[in-house]
């Protein structure tokens, strides 16, 4: 059962038809799923690596380097070889979106606001190919050393990481593009099965992140520079989490959406988002609840 709380927030924000495709949506087992790493190899080799080990899969159809494994568990993939040499990353469907999103390219000067463990910022690196000027930021140093050893082991050798509470950052620094996939709810994420939902997915949870989001927001726009663009995301499916931050921002005139193309993402299950041009990434047995918001400044 999902927090009675919780339950009514849905309700009063998707109806009751969609929420229930959305409980429905948690309680599915999702597969392993994972991204090649074009720093270290293709998807042909990677590929022909998993016919050889007998793993079944399939390919996604918004990326070439998206793989969804039909017979294989995590930690089977983790005793591949070409797991231990960085090769592939374990990574969700709905995390490779925002980076794909944002459109990184060679030579921008890129932020990534809160990298560990390291999924997008490697993500990052690989579309760019090591030629961007990337800043990962994390603040607590145990998820700091993790997302060091991903950055290494993923051969992501253009990616600086800085120790630090991206809200600290000083104002002095500017980025030709910033991702910003906040510390969230988990919304999107939630387990059905866990014992403890009820302890560890609170209002207070809640109101919490949308704090943290918004001054994590407020800093990006500084540092950000005119004109360029970032992109906002959170595991949440929460409109206070995600609509209402980025509508603070339009309020006041310093942002414009950017709408994100939905051809981007063919038969990806969309929840309806009460801002034009942002997205809502349903909860199903492939995907997380997700959402994205591409924002440029003005």
């Amino acid at each position: 059962m999902i927090p009675q709380f919780l339950n009514q927030i849905l309700q009063e924000q998707y109806g009751s038809e969609l929420t229930q495709k959305i409980i429905d949506g948690f309680s599915k087992k999702k597969p392993t799923t994972l991204r090649i790493n074009t720093l270290k190899t293709n998807a042909n080799n990677i590929k022909q690596v998993l016919k050889e080990q007998n793993i079944n899969f399939k390919q996604v159809p918004w990326s070439e380097n998206a793989i969804i494994l039909q017979n294989a568990s995590m930690q089977e993939i983790k005793n591949l070889e070409i797991y231990k040499t960085g090769q592939i990353y374990l990574q969700s469907l709905s995390s490779m979106m925002p980076v794909i999103v944002l459109n990184p390219k060679e030579k921008e000067n890129i932020l990534d606001m809160a990298a560990a463990p390291g999924g997008k910022t490697t993500q990052i690196a690989a579309i760019t190919q090591n030629e961007a000027f990337i800043t990962a930021c994390e603040k607590n140093k145990i998820r700091a050393e993790r997302l060091k050893y991903n950055i290494q082991k993923q051969g992501a050798t253009s990616v600086n990481i800085l120790l630090e509470d991206s809200r600290n950052l000083s104002n002095f620094f500017s980025f030709d593009k910033i991702l910003l996939d906040a510390p969230c709810s988990g919304s999107g994420t939630i387990y059905l099965e866990d014992k403890n939902l009820e302890k560890v997915f609170t209002k207070e949870l809640v109101q919490r992140s949308c704090k943290t989001q918004y001054d994590l927001l407020k800093k990006a726009v500084n540092i950000l520079k005119s004109g360029q663009e970032m992109v906002y995301s959170t595991c949440s499916i929460l409109k206070e989490e995600n609509e209402n931050n980025i509508q603070k921002l339009l309020n006041q005139n310093i942002v414009e959406i950017l709408p994100i193309d939905e051809n981007l993402f063919l038969n990806v299950p969309i929840l309806p988002s009460s801002i034009k041009g942002t997205l809502t990434i349903c909860p199903t047995e492939l995907y997380e609840g997700f959402f994205m918001a591409k924002l440029k400044k003005i």
